[in-house]
């Protein structure tokens, strides 16, 4: 195979969508509007966003810490960003209400020198996409995402970082054509290279680092750094470790969904899919930690996740359960571990944090356990151990189970998250849904192949019933955010369109701040006859769309706020 030097040992990658998919886009945005977005969406944010824990610091405090920090790191500071001029690198966000966010500029794509000619082809580390991903975000190359190697590659040798990405099967399917501990073959004949995997790296070299360890050893250990990548295609400054609890790296349409909520003190809200904990841990330092928040998540280690964040960073109004979002309200006939009242028709009801008289209030904090920790405590005094009539003989078998064979993997991390069985209709002042969702808005992507338009209309449908939920959980008078981190109408626009005809009572609310753009009004027409629904003119600018491509640098993300009007 014939080399091209000065083409192949570069940063160009190329997403590649479903055919499908990219005519759906592409009436959505348009061809050339799609285009651009497809090509941010491979390349990082030219900039780290800084949450700052305002409860335990301040923003000037942290400007200074991290300057030290970086100014001190082996790297330096000025080395790690490239002066353009500035006064600085780190910098207060300027957008008002949003003093307590910081900036941290990075640099990129800058022009690695790769060596020149056939007769210099460096050694090369192949990485797995996803470790190429957070490499682009300022994260070193680890032990674990190391697929495959040069061979002789030997400790302090300098090696190419590249990435093995996923390639398109027979069947339809995607794959990476080689087992992980594959041989990089570098013998040549004149000027041509034996290597079965040579053409599927051309364009996707991430940087230049030195070897920490020998190919021997890359493959032999568990963890630890493959590579120091010090020269890099992006330049972004990594804060693993660094001022823990006083800092949160989180994106800025993320912060902003937060501010959308408008949290106030002494709310009961609800974070509906609340893991790793961003946002939640972000309405708390609004509420300036006076409230509760219950942190809902259906994965047990998530939930561990939250708890471990809200400790970190020192908030004590965050309560944390396990629960599925679409098993989020208790029916009235259903036995709830919440705070409830039964009249005398069976039916649950549930007074909210802010409606709590002062004496209700008193009483609660003596006892020391907040509505939501009731709500999400399991019922294990309920249970019989010989196999009451509170036990079903699935439960039984269960527990036999754990008798014999220990803890589950669930249970190996430590802590305990409890379980609930959903709230009452009304319970909550706000409720925050950030759906699981196709993550297409995240940045830098590098593979896009597997989303085809069935399953983007399956995400859409998904979040309908989690948004089915979460409306009926809100009082009257309340809010309702509805986020996502994806550019799919589907799960975007469609799903306002179909919240706002089928619930009468829900309006969209203005949103502070509103830096996004406007969302898609119209229709979408699939060959398969399906109308895709989306905003009606005049409802576009009453969300908001973050469009990598635009000139604030985001990853992709969408933004509803609902006004709840009286439910009759």
């Amino acid at each position: 195979m014939e080399m091209n030097h000065s083409s192949r040992y570069c940063y160009e990658p190329v997403l590649r969508w479903d055919p499908e998919v990219e005519e759906y886009f592409n009436k959505a945005y348009g061809p050339d509007h799609f285009a651009r977005i497809s090509k941010a969406l491979t390349r990082p944010s030219s900039y780290s966003c800084i949450r700052v824990n305002t409860v335990k610091t301040t923003s000037d405090a942290v400007i200074e810490k991290l300057t030290k920090i970086l100014n001190e790191s082996e790297d330096g500071l000025m080395k790690l960003v490239q002066s353009d001029g500035s006064s600085s690198p780190i910098s207060k966000c300027q957008i008002p209400g949003l003093e307590y966010v910081v900036f941290v500029k990075g640099s990129g794509p800058h022009r690695i020198e790769y060596g020149s000619g056939i007769e210099n082809t460096p050694k090369e580390v192949l990485v797995s996409r996803k470790c190429a991903e957070a490499v682009l975000r300022g994260a070193q190359v680890y032990v674990p995402g190391v697929l495959a190697c040069t061979a002789h590659v030997e400790k302090g040798d300098a090696v190419a970082v590249c990435v093995a990405m996923e390639q398109p099967g027979d069947e339809g399917d995607w794959s990476v054509n080689m087992t992980r501990g594959t041989t990089l073959q570098v013998d040549m004949c004149r000027n041509v290279i034996v290597d079965p995997f040579f053409s599927e790296r051309s364009g996707l070299y991430i940087g230049m680092g030195t070897a920490m360890l020998s190919r021997a050893g890359m493959f032999r250990v568990l963890h630890g750094v493959a590579v120091d990548l010090n020269n890099r295609v992006f330049r972004l400054p990594s804060f693993h470790n660094v001022l823990e609890g006083e800092i949160f790296l989180q994106n800025l349409p993320s912060i902003v969904a937060a501010h959308a909520l408008d949290p106030q003190k002494g709310e009961r809200i609800l974070d509906m899919c609340a893991a790793p904990g961003g946002k939640t841990t972000a309405i708390a330092i609004l509420m300036n930690d006076e409230g509760e928040i219950v942190a809902a998540d259906r994965s047990h280690n998530k939930v561990l996740d939250v708890q471990r964040l809200s400790a970190e960073m020192g908030l004590t109004c965050i309560t944390t359960c396990k629960l599925d979002a679409l098993k989020s309200v208790c029916l009235p006939n259903t036995p709830s571990d919440s705070t409830t009242s039964v009249t005398g028709d069976n039916s649950c009801s549930i007074t909210s944090h802010s409606e709590l008289s002062s004496k209700e209030k008193m009483a609660s904090d003596a006892s020391g356990r907040s509505e939501a920790e009731k709500s999400c405590e399991e019922n294990a005094s309920t249970k019989q151990p010989n196999g009451g009539d509170n036990v079903s003989q699935s439960e039984i078998r269960k527990s036999k189970g754990r008798l014999k064979n220990g803890r589950g993997r669930t249970q190996s991390q430590g802590g305990r998250a409890g379980k609930s069985k959903g709230f009452p209709p009304n319970s909550f002042d706000r409720v925050l849904l950030d759906a699981p969702c196709s993550a297409l808005g995240l940045r830098p992507r590098l593979f896009a192949g597997l989303e085809t338009v069935i399953s983007l209309r399956n995400h859409g449908r998904y979040q309908r019933k989690m948004f089915d939920q979460a409306v009926q959980l809100v009082r009257v008078g309340g809010v309702l955010v509805y986020s996502t981190c994806t550019i799919n109408p589907s799960e975007n626009e469609a799903v306002v369109r179909y919240a706002l005809d089928k619930y009468k009572f829900l309006s969209l609310a203005p949103q502070n701040p509103r830096i996004g753009g406007p969302g898609l009004v119209g229709r979408c027409e699939f060959p398969d006859g399906y109308v895709e629904e989306w905003l009606k003119p005049g409802e576009e600018e009453m969300v908001q769309k973050f469009d990598p491509s635009a000139e604030l640098d985001t990853i992709g993300f969408f933004i509803a706020k609902f006004s709840v009007g009286p439910k009759d």
